[in-house]
């Protein structure tokens, strides 16, 4: 199968980890268990073609699409699957409502919305939105340099910031949680409206006083701001139980100490599940054999991928706001007994 040149580059480092997954051919293939087989449906099935937007090509989920569309490319031989760059979840999800893309990843309060039709999606809902997995929690990271004298979220009043592209999935991030620490948002923030990787080179030289990431943890924008004389700022229970009252789906969850350069204690943040969806019109037998070789090679891809390490079937299916499952990959859940 072709690849795009984009998907060649993201994940150059991540084929050599998956290449003992073998690839594509008519000739048998080795079933040993640590080398699962290529799919070969039990039909001739039509050929699939999947496009799998992701993010900006500086996030940790730019990689994990990569890793993923690779391992289906090579694995189910009728698929044809390439991950591009995009602008986030919100993007995402507008693309596979669209027709434009037929598989991609969001928070689970994003396919919420977009389910539903409310907040950024109120009036043109997508109703047929169908999930294949829930993955990892995507934590919050709010990076600030030291010379800016912020401390908490109340203390950006009045900064310089970089709340991410205006209308995003990221953006909202900023205003719930700055609404919750008792600021007017945008109103009471100098903001700047730009990607994780300008932020982060802003922050390298001082030009703005922090950035809103929101990506799994490490993150390239943030390991070369904490290179440079930033911070992480911890976000306290308060505040998360503040947002649990409105928005059900956040959790805490802990940076390790020794995640990012200069981090040598523990950070407390929030963080929302990533959810992997889907077009529902997408036939059940691809989205079955979709579902299979994700979890069948899961393994391999966690070694590849620090995102994806030690996740597991059981939990795919839990904290991801209630959203249908797909009828393949509900299918193969059940076959495994997690449903």
């Amino acid at each position: 199968m072709k690849k795009t040149l984009s998907l060649v580059l993201a994940a150059s480092m991540l084929v050599s980890a998956l290449a003992g997954c073998g690839g594509k051919s008519g000739g048998d293939h080795d079933t040993a268990q640590s080398d699962p087989p290529v799919v070969e449906s039990g039909s001739a099935h039509a050929p699939v073609t999947i496009n799998f937007p992701t993010a900006t090509a500086t996030g940790a989920l730019y990689a994990v699409g990569a890793a993923i569309t690779n391992l289906w490319d090579t694995k189910i031989d009728y698929v044809s699957a390439s991950s591009q760059a995009s602008n986030g979840g919100i993007d995402n999800l507008n693309q596979i409502s669209d027709g434009e893309s037929q598989i991609s990843i969001a928070i689970s309060s994003n396919c919420y919305q977009c389910l539903n039709g409310t907040d950024s999606f109120e009036g043109h809902a997508y109703e047929d939105l169908k999930v294949i997995a829930g993955l990892y929690f995507n934590p919050n990271q709010v990076v600030v340099t030291e010379k800016s004298g912020i401390n908490t979220l109340a203390d950006v009043k009045g900064k310089h910031f970089a709340v991410a592209a205006a209308g995003s999935s990221v953006e909202g991030e900023c205003r719930n949680h700055f609404t919750a620490a008792g600021l007017n948002y945008p109103d009471d923030i100098n903001c700047e409206y730009i990607a994780f990787g300008d932020a982060a080179d802003m922050l390298q030289n001082g030009t703005i006083d922090g950035a809103w990431i929101m990506s799994g943890a490490p993150a390239g924008a943030v390991s070369q701001a904490m290179s440079s004389g930033c911070k992480l700022l911890n976000i306290g229970d308060d505040i998360i139980a503040a947002l649990q009252k409105d928005y059900p789906w956040y959790a805490p969850c802990t940076i390790p100490a020794g995640t990012y350069p200069n981090q040598d204690q523990d950070v407390q943040t929030s963080a929302i599940k990533m959810v992997m969806f889907c077009r529902g019109d997408l036939d059940e037998e691809a989205v079955y054999d979709l579902t299979k070789t994700l979890w069948e090679n899961m393994e391999d891809l966690g070694e590849a991928q620090a995102n994806l390490k030690g996740l597991t079937p059981e939990e795919a299916v839990k904290d991801i706001a209630d959203l249908p499952l797909h009828p393949g990959a509900e299918k193969y859940y059940k076959e495994i007994g997690v449903l």
